[in-house]
């Protein structure tokens, strides 16, 4: 299975396991689209983490499967991965993305989308979004939430140059939360999830901070349409 669910204690566990490096074809989006459906029909009482299997969390948009796709699955899956952030978005508990290795492109949104972060401690980790480089462009939902969750310095610096930072450079940005262990990745983000879970505003609170976004994503997924789908071919 590309997409790896468990539940551990009333945490929901989504572990993209697609080796070498998770990186996410059209099956895989779908597939993180549908198990990010399902936490919201079916909420886990003590928040979601999303990892990565191996050592990656993921290196985004799998180009070799998309340089194979035609035209339309081309544009099928630029808007299924709005629809996928959409839908991780709507969670309404906490989400801890652990951060257990690489994030690059559509790893990195995956992770800006999440509430809370927590990567590894080590330097050579590597976390930007490198889409000029690869050659395909965002599609509307990563952009609207690039945009918001970084600062327009940041967002102008990672998305231009292609820049790969480390994990303390982005603890030191703010963009992550913690840094810890390698061992402690996993035992470490699910009891985030669970101590954020124990706020009893947390949800109310969450649609306060980040409802915006999230509707904002939900109607760019809901058309149908994106202004920049002639860009990818």
């Amino acid at each position: 299975m590309t997409i790896v669910s468990s539940t551990l204690d009333e945490t929901l566990l989504v572990t993209i396991d697609r080796p070498p490096v998770n990186a996410l074809d059209l099956d895989a989006i779908v597939a993180l689209e549908q198990t990010f459906a399902g936490a919201t029909r079916e909420v886990p009482n003590k928040g979601v983490v999303l990892t990565g299997g191996g050592q990656v969390f993921s290196a985004g948009v799998d180009t070799r499967a998309f340089a194979s796709y035609d035209r339309n699955q081309r544009h099928a899956m630029v808007l299924a991965i709005t629809r996928m952030v959409a839908r991780l978005l709507a969670i309404p508990v906490p989400v801890v993305a652990a951060v257990n290795g690489h994030a690059l492109g559509g790893g990195f949104v995956l992770m800006l989308a999440c509430d809370y972060r927590v990567a590894v401690d080590l330097e050579t980790v590597k976390l930007g979004m490198t889409e000029a480089q690869a050659g395909i462009p965002f599609p509307a939902g990563p952009l609207e939430i690039m945009r918001h969750e970084l600062a327009p310095e940041m967002l102008r610096r990672l998305t231009l140059t292609s820049t790969v930072l480390n994990p303390r450079e982005l603890l030191q940005a703010r963009i992550l939360d913690a840094l810890c262990a390698v061992e402690d990745i996993k035992s470490r983000s699910i009891a985030l999830a669970r101590n954020l879970s124990t706020q009893p505003a947390f949800g109310a609170v969450k649609r306060q901070i980040r409802g915006a976004l999230a509707a904002r994503v939900a109607a760019l997924a809901a058309s149908g349409h994106d202004d920049f789908l002639p860009d990818f071919g």
